[in-house]
């Protein structure tokens, strides 16, 4: 009796979960060419992968309409597994039948902590005498606890509107990010990260790590409920130091999070 086909070993992130963004055009000339009864197999088949990639462990696979011409249609998978990431992309492509769909952007990344984070010996130096020091600093580590699950353990929101870039910071002679001292650098990006936050509630944002897996440092993946919080915190953020002398921004991806069966309408397949 023959095995069965043998799996390979899981590849894991020591922490955290791989993210993969992909967006594809759709080739009108070959759908075209599918009978009424080829559209209805490839339809089903593309509902079979989505939910059979949804029902995977600690996996979340968001749906995305691309607004522009940029994409029409794009995934955000977040899963443990590197093979299983591999697996599900090469099935995603497939999903609408052989060369209907075409890859036109793709980035992988990691979520990650941030160095930058303060630390308990930072937090307690800035107690007053006569602050109850261990309600507070039971309350920090409580914080710090959500705050980095959130980072490396996300639950992805519903929200509509999803935009999506890398970016990297620069090694110019004059602006090099890698030259500045630690200290520096954490200084910096406390004030960026207290622009963030004044959008709380407003704009989710999810910055995962590419170093060495894809074409620069970081994906930016922020979601909000309208278009003008994105391009609010976008382009607040852009005046802040850390942006304007010191990160290189890639292509903009500006996308609608739909439910399976309205994308499907959206895509007129």
């Amino acid at each position: 009796m023959n095995a069965g086909p043998t799996q390979p070993t899981p590849v894991l992130p020591h922490e955290g979960r791989h993210v993969l963004h992909l967006y594809y055009r759709i080739d009108r000339s070959v759908w075209a060419y599918f009978s009424e009864e080829e559209k209805l197999e490839a339809r089903s088949q593309f509902v079979s992968e989505i939910e059979a990639i949804r029902n995977q462990p600690d996996t979340q696979l968001l749906l995305l309409s691309g607004v522009t011409p940029k994409s029409d249609v794009g995934f955000m998978l977040v899963t443990p597994d590197l093979h299983f990431a591999d697996e599900a992309s090469k099935r995603l492509s497939t999903s609408l039948g052989p060369e209907v769909l075409t890859p036109v952007f793709s980035w992988l990344s990691l979520t990650e902590r941030s160095e930058y984070t303060t630390s308990e010996e930072e937090y307690v130096a800035t107690l007053e005498p006569g602050d109850n020091v261990e309600e507070k600093l039971a309350a920090f580590r409580a914080r710090m606890e959500k705050y980095g699950k959130d980072r490396l353990y996300p639950n992805l929101p519903d929200w509509p509107v999803v935009c999506f870039y890398p970016m990297s910071k620069r090694r110019d002679p004059e602006q090099n990010w890698y030259a500045l001292d630690f200290a520096t650098r954490k200084e910096l990006m406390q004030g960026h990260a207290r622009v963030g936050r004044t959008y709380s509630g407003r704009v989710l944002q999810l910055i995962t790590g590419s170093t060495g897996l894809d074409d620069g440092e970081w994906g930016v993946t922020l979601f909000a409920h309208t278009t003008s919080e994105i391009k609010s915190i976008v382009y607040e953020m852009r005046f802040d130091e850390v942006s304007a002398k010191y990160a290189d921004f890639g292509e903009f991806y500006i996308s609608l999070q739909l439910p399976l069966d309205a994308l499907l309408r959206r895509l007129r397949v």
